[in-house]
């Protein structure tokens, strides 16, 4: 460093956080074990990112939430697509830049349901509608009803809440053999306007994948009060600013004294990482509160290139509550049958 005519007082500074390290550094086995590991880990990453993240999901995560994965996986050019009866398996797979969620990642789905679907597929081609998907695997109306709110049937192009009352309708009969010589058609309905929203859609996500392909700033009740972004925070070094972001992970540490601080780790409404640092007394009068969208104030800092920000405030952002109209409840119970 010196030789390269780095300042003498940074040349000391990095050799006593080098030195300090030394009380708790690996054995070289372990470093070497692990620095072969990282650099395929980050080649793979740097190379060919979507895989890498596709990959990283079908090996169950790992320090992250599954969103986030997703998340990364977008910013290198992915789209996201909800698992389908006629495209996905059992783990997610990738084709070009879709990543196609598998059927694995919907809560409560069994292991045998998705066989079946698969194995049928495989061996007769893809399903025309919820009538010929009913027809050649056996299914529960319970696991049933998990495919249609996942958006495993959307190529038929209806309405959900019509599918949940079509299945209702088709499942129940066929727990009776029918000895009728012709095939009977199964009966129509007619249904009144069922209107879906894109709330209902993410709060479904939400349910049964454990998050949301939209953006969790759409379901915010508060109106965004920042316009800052984590692109323009090199214009505001040493300045106070607000801005907006939603939690990904806040680390606990201690001070030398033993008082409890944060770091934190948000995206903004742009999915840019924002780096956050909560010194004791701002953790204890702004705690956090859970998941969710945060508004944060404080002064924007920079050490050795890396920018964070040094919140003095926080508040959590209001989300909207899901909601039935009572008149959409009235027109739904009582479809007529055509």
């Amino acid at each position: 460093m010196r030789t390269k005519g780095y300042d003498e007082k940074l040349v000391t500074d990095i050799w006593v956080q080098i030195e300090s390290f030394a009380n708790f550094a690996f054995s070289k086995g372990h470093s070497a074990s692990y620095a072969v590991e990282s650099y395929q880990a980050l080649y793979i990453k740097a190379y060919y990112p979507i895989e890498y993240m596709v990959a990283t999901l079908n090996n169950g995560g790992g320090f992250y939430r599954k969103e986030l994965y997703l998340h990364e996986a977008r910013l290198h050019g992915a789209t996201v697509v909800l698992p389908c009866v006629n495209n996905s398996g059992a783990l997610c797979y990738l084709k070009d830049k879709t990543i196609y969620l598998g059927f694995g990642m919907i809560n409560e789905i069994e292991h045998h349901t998705y066989e079946l679907i698969i194995e049928e597929r495989e061996k007769n081609g893809a399903f025309i509608d919820v009538d010929d998907f009913l027809k050649r695997v056996p299914i529960s109306v319970e696991q049933m009803r998990l495919l249609v709110r996942a958006g495993a049937f959307r190529f038929t192009g209806k309405n959900k809440k019509e599918l949940l009352w079509e299945i209702h309708a088709l499942i129940k009969p066929q727990k009776k053999k029918n000895e009728e010589l012709f095939e009977l058609r199964p009966k129509t309905w007619k249904f009144p306007t069922l209107n879906e929203s894109p709330i209902d859609e993410a709060f479904d996500q939400i349910e049964l994948l454990g998050f949301s392909l939209c953006s969790p700033f759409d379901l915010l009740k508060d109106k965004l009060s920042s316009k800052v972004i984590t692109k323009q925070l090199s214009s505001f070094i040493n300045k106070e600013i607000t801005i907006v972001g939603y939690l990904i992970t806040a680390k606990p540490t201690y001070t030398g004294k033993g008082d409890k601080m944060y770091f934190g780790t948000f995206i903004d409404t742009e999915g840019a990482w924002i780096d956050t640092v909560h010194f004791p007394p701002s953790a204890r009068t702004y705690p956090f509160i859970g998941p969710g969208c945060y508004e944060l104030k404080g002064k924007v800092v920079e050490e050795y290139d890396f920018i964070s920000i040094e919140v003095n405030a926080m508040k959590r952002l209001s989300g909207i509550d899901r909601e039935r109209m009572p008149e959409e409840i009235a027109v739904i119970k009582n479809p007529q049958p055509e």
